[in-house]
């Protein structure tokens, strides 16, 4: 591809002066390949007339006809009315904020062409602010579709039209090269697919652009996964370069953690556990993705995993992604390891002075084991004698670079093996994509003697036939959670507060006690909350979010979780999964506040009929998008330009299949296909 044409600024465009190119800059736009990148959102249809008789609201319309009536109405805010009249219909064009040329222009009898979305008012279509010539001369009609751009303020799309527009000029002289060599069967060139997104000639059916489903649209993201796959595939293999520390044969510690247990491990855990000592007896990294369904019994595995590496006389790190979870990680390791003389050490941000220097030097000294925290522990004053091994829990909250940055935090040579975990079911097609450079290994078998849990939805009106159903559950012995959004009351979401919800629980349940846990309190408080919850010291305890990830107390099992609307599937399956942890009956309450959209409709109906959750995964995939479901900015998902999912999913084994083979075959070509991306990639980042 002759990059260093459409490597060219955005400068010498005509119209491009330095205030214009500040805000291109502020987009990501500097290239001519930036812009030509730069899709469009969607388009107006301005090729062909509407009758005003056809007209249906929201529609794009382009309508010709005759003045047949202009005035201006006076009242509180004086406004332009302006009759039109194509011999099919009347329409209406009002115009509250207008010139005095303007009204005097706007005259009976001028022919008018206009363009705009009608709505119906009384069964008639009426036209707000459309845009519009007048003159007798008939106004030329737009031979391909017009493109609305993503913008920023002060930046109109007429500017970014021209600019798209001597872009492509400069593509049509400078066609990019065919990187891909016919693998992409019956699929339009780079240069034609990119022209026609930038302008779909009259006719074309728009739907399946905004669908995601033209050809043209399907060769660049056919080629923008497989970049993506070579990207990961690079990251992989640079990886695999590296040297590691290699775990033991024996797996005395192991063996003898499992000894202790009452009960035995499922067959998935044995199964995954196998997969990762295999990995850790390598002389080259472990990159691991562990996915396990809420109480599936990860952290078990991750501590035989520890075991292993710990008695090959290396460190383990594990981090999780609040002080609560690490907190309980920790008491949990302890209690495996310290009867086997394994030292575990438990580092937060709370650990200050003295005992903080201790623990640091302990930890580069090689005294301390297993280290347990959270992000204190890739900051950059904690290094590690011999780190053999990185666990990090709940991996969809930390950034890449968050999780690589533990990886260097040895003195020696070493690179750690990695397992990172997820209790957020992960679909398949995500996991192709966002973490393709990791082997994945799922535990998809819960402990025998589970109950399933009883999910009921609620309108909130029912509040109180709710705080009654509750109160005669704890007084028989059992506890509850009681999950709200927020912590305050806020005028601007009309959620109730933990605050508030727990004086009225209070108030109400006079015999009972009632527990508050948020953000807000100190690592003490939250953990001094936690304990006395644990020890059936208090029946309900009202929580917002804070208590997702992590927290087990087997005697609950109640979960009322309010404005359950406001939650996304894979939060609620998280809190859902807070109770059933024993062998009592337990029920989920979502209540929620009337009316409900349609979207909020079908993901509470997936709560209530499902309790897998990578089928819960699944839809919620369906229903929000990628972004959402795991965080855009973390995994790189939000960069993409084209490739939408699951939109594109059929698209992704051939980009997998035909990513591997450039890369064994063709390196120089794979690393060019993966440049042009990454520009694009970065440009978007920006916006």
């Amino acid at each position: 591809m002759p990059t260093d044409i459409l490597q060219l600024p955005l400068q010498q465009f005509k119209g491009v002066g330095p205030k214009v190119f500040e805000k291109l800059n502020a987009m990501g736009l500097r290239t001519i390949e930036d812009m030509l990148f730069h899709f469009p959102l969607r388009y107006q249809d301005k090729t062909r007339l509407t009758a005003i008789g056809e007209l249906r609201e929201g529609m794009d319309a382009v309508v010709r006809g005759t003045i047949r009536a202009s005035g201006i109405a006076r009242g509180r805010r004086p406004t332009l009315i302006v009759k039109v009249d194509d011999g099919t219909s009347l329409t209406t064009l009002r115009f509250f904020h207008f010139r005095r040329a303007q009204a005097l222009q706007l005259k009976v009898g001028e022919i008018i062409t206009l363009f705009g979305q009608p709505r119906l008012v009384g069964g008639q279509p009426e036209f707000a602010h459309p845009e519009y010539q007048v003159g007798e001369r008939e106004t030329e009609l737009e031979d391909a579709l017009t493109p609305v751009y993503p913008t920023t303020e002060g930046m109109g799309q007429s500017t970014l039209r021209n600019l798209a527009r001597q872009a492509l000029t400069y593509l049509a002289q400078n066609p990019p090269d065919d990187l891909l060599q016919g693998r992409l069967k019956d699929a339009p060139s780079m240069a034609e697919a990119i022209a026609l997104l930038h302008q779909p000639p009259a006719g074309v059916n728009t739907q399946t652009i905004l669908e995601g489903r033209h050809p043209a649209q399907l060769r660049l993201a056919s080629e923008e996964l497989i970049a993506h796959q070579i990207s990961m595939l690079s990251r992989r293999a640079r990886t695999l370069q590296l040297q590691s520390a290699q775990a033991a044969e024996g797996g005395k510690i192991a063996r003898a953690i499992i000894e202790t247990l009452p009960f035995s491990l499922t067959g998935a855990q044995t199964r995954v556990c196998l997969e990762i000592v295999e990995d850790l007896k390598k002389p080259t990294p472990m990159l691991r993705l562990l996915q396990g369904d809420v109480g599936s019994g990860k952290t078990l595995v991750a501590a035989i995993s520890a075991a292993h590496m710990v008695e090959a006389g290396h460190q383990v790190a594990l981090m999780a992604p609040t002080e609560l979870l690490s907190e309980q990680h920790f008491r949990g390791f302890n209690q495996w390891f310290e009867p086997l003389g394994v030292k575990v050490l438990w580092l937060t941000g709370q650990i200050k002075g003295k005992a903080r220097r201790e623990a640091l030097a302990a930890v580069e000294e090689g005294e301390v084991d297993i280290v347990v925290g959270t992000h204190a522990l890739f900051q950059d004053h904690v290094s590690f004698a011999s780190l053999g091994l990185v666990l990090v829990d709940e991996q969809h909250r930390f950034g890449v670079n968050q999780r690589l940055s533990l990886t260097r935090r040895g003195k020696d040579d070493i690179t750690p093996h990695q397992l990172t975990m997820t209790a957020t079911p992960i679909p398949r097609t995500l996991s192709m994509v966002a973490y393709a450079d990791l082997d994945c290994s799922v535990i998809d078998e819960l402990p025998p003697g589970r109950k399933p849990i009883t999910t009921v939805l609620i309108d909130t009106a029912r509040r109180q036939q709710v705080i009654d159903r509750v109160g005669a559950a704890c007084r028989e012995g059992r506890q509850a959670y009681w999950v709200c959004a927020l912590i305050e009351e806020s005028d601007a979401l009309q959620a109730n507060a933990a605050e508030i919800a727990a004086a009225q629980l209070s108030e109400a349940l006079t015999d009972l006690k009632v527990g508050l846990l948020h953000g807000r309190l100190s690592a003490d408080e939250k953990a001094e909350m936690m304990a006395a919850f644990a020890a059936n010291r208090i029946d309900i305890l009202v929580a917002t979010t804070v208590i997702e990830v992590g927290v087990d107390v087997p005697n609950a099992s109640m979960m009322i979780i309010e404005n359950a609307e406001r939650f996304g599937l894979a939060q609620l399956h998280q809190l859902r999964g807070r109770v059933g942890r024993g062998a009592i009956e337990s029920h989920c309450l979502l209540m929620y506040q009337s009316p409900l959209s349609q979207t909020a409709k079908q993901r509470l109906a997936v709560m209530r009929e499902s309790q897998d959750g990578f089928v819960i995964a699944e839809k919620d995939l369906s229903i929000r998008g990628p972004g959402e479901v795991l965080g855009t900015r973390q995994t790189g998902l939000s960069s993409f330009r084209v490739a939408r999912l699951p939109e594109h999913e059929a698209l992704l084994e051939t980009a997998q299949t035909v990513a591997e083979q450039l890369v064994r075959d063709d390196p120089k070509r794979a690393e060019q296909i993966e440049s042009r991306w990454t520009r694009a990639r970065e440009a978007f980042a920006h916006v």
